[in-house]
Order: structure tokens, then sequence, then C-alpha cells
């Protein structure tokens, strides 16, 4: 069962045609299996469910996610508490999320479905 504002998933970049390579890594080095969402991202349960994210500019830090039932209630908690909002709510394959930054500059997404 999801938990509310529990760390729920983590998302890397793999742009610039690197898909495919980084499956092959963490296939051969940890054993990681994938299930392929299109040509640009594959998710992965191992452990801590992820994705590697092919449309991702090549800069992008590791994105962790959190879980909420109520998006919309999260989202004003955050900026309460001093986070800003960089990425308003949108949905996205399995649900909706929104990005924000938290007072140190560190980027989360926050999901529900």
């Amino acid at each position: 069962m999801r938990s509310e504002g529990k760390l729920d998933y983590l998302e890397m970049q793999a742009g610039g045609g690197a898909i495919d390579s980084m499956k092959a890594f963490y296939s051969a080095a940890f054993g990681w299996s994938f299930v392929d969402y299109g040509a640009s991202y594959s998710a992965f349960e191992e452990g801590l469910d992820g994705g590697f994210d092919g449309s991702a500019p090549r800069d992008m830090k590791p994105l962790p996610v959190l879980y909420s039932e109520s998006l919309e209630d999260t989202a004003k908690a955050v900026e309460e508490a001093g986070g800003r909002i960089v990425r308003p709510i949108f949905d996205f394959p399995g649900g909706r999320r929104f990005h924000f930054v938290d007072p140190a500059g560190n980027e989360l997404a926050v999901w529900g479905e």
C-alpha cells in the first residue's frame, strides 16, 4: 500500500540515446529487468520502483518521486512549507504529478493516481 508523502519512485535520465546502454548496464551488473513504455521510457521494480527517461536532458539529476492521495493539498503544503512549485500539476501515463524545489534546491516530484 502506498503511503502519503513517502518516497515511492526514482527517475534517472537516459537521454541522448543512452536508454539501451543504461538497461544493459543495470541488467548485467545487478540483474535488473525492465518494462518499456514507448521508445524513450523504461521502468524497473528493484526494491524501489523507478525508470529511465530517455527524453530527459543529459544534465538532469535523479528525480525522487513522492506519493500523495491529494496532489492539490500536497502542492499547497509544499508551498506553505517554503518549497517552490516548478512544474504545476500535469497528467502523465499512470496518473498526475507536479515538481517542486525544496529550500536546498533539490528538485522532487509528487505523484498521485
